[in-house]
């Protein structure tokens, strides 16, 4: 499910989700304020995704949509996606709606997650090209991961072209040029 060594995914299979028991579970520490280590048919609880889906593909509970997905995130997404602090949400909002969005019942995560990106994607990019210093130290702070790195790369990558544009080293020699041939004998 997770790439084994890529840290922002294993921190996105760490959000939590909330979950319905479908089969009665003994021995279990879930909530440690409990006073029994039992988790009885219909509990509701809070669970990192990592174990909710390996609960769920053993049909021991059942999945409900994160509130990072609910009806005011999409009405706000909808009106201006531009404008929504999705980090606030949930930091990974693209990665863990790609991974919860087989999971669950609601088939429209994944065209929510497309016309976010879509319309976002345009704003990050003139934002990287074009803002200040001033007003881009604050802007990152309201984007997602997958965003910021996206921002990150603009900005390295108008930065180099500026560099370039200004007077840069206008071509590289390659290695391959600097070495001498042996004499054929």
């Amino acid at each position: 499910m997770s790439k084994y060594y890529d840290i922002d995914d294993i921190i996105a299979d760490e959000e939590v989700v909330s979950v319905i028991f479908q089969k009665a579970v003994s021995g279990v520490g879930i909530d440690p304020s409990s006073e029994t280590d039992n988790v009885e048919v219909g509990s509701k609880v809070e669970l990192p995704l990592w174990l909710a889906h390996e609960l769920q593909l053993r049909q021991a509970v059942s999945m409900n949509v994160p509130s990072c997905f609910n009806q005011k995130t999409r009405l706000e997404i909808q009106a201006d996606s531009a404008c929504v602090n999705l980090r606030s949400r949930c930091p990974y909002f693209y990665e863990f709606g790609s991974k919860i969005a087989p999971l669950v019942s609601d088939r429209t995560i994944g065209p929510l997650l497309l016309s976010a990106f879509k319309s976002r994607y345009k704003e990050v990019l003139t934002k990287a090209h074009t803002a200040a210093f001033s007003a881009a130290s604050k802007y990152p702070s309201l984007l997602t991961k997958e965003e910021n790195n996206l921002y990150e790369s603009a900005q390295s990558s108008m930065a180099a072209f500026k560099k370039w544009r200004m007077g840069g080293p206008r071509f590289q020699r390659a290695s391959v040029l600097g070495r001498k041939r042996k004499p054929i004998e």
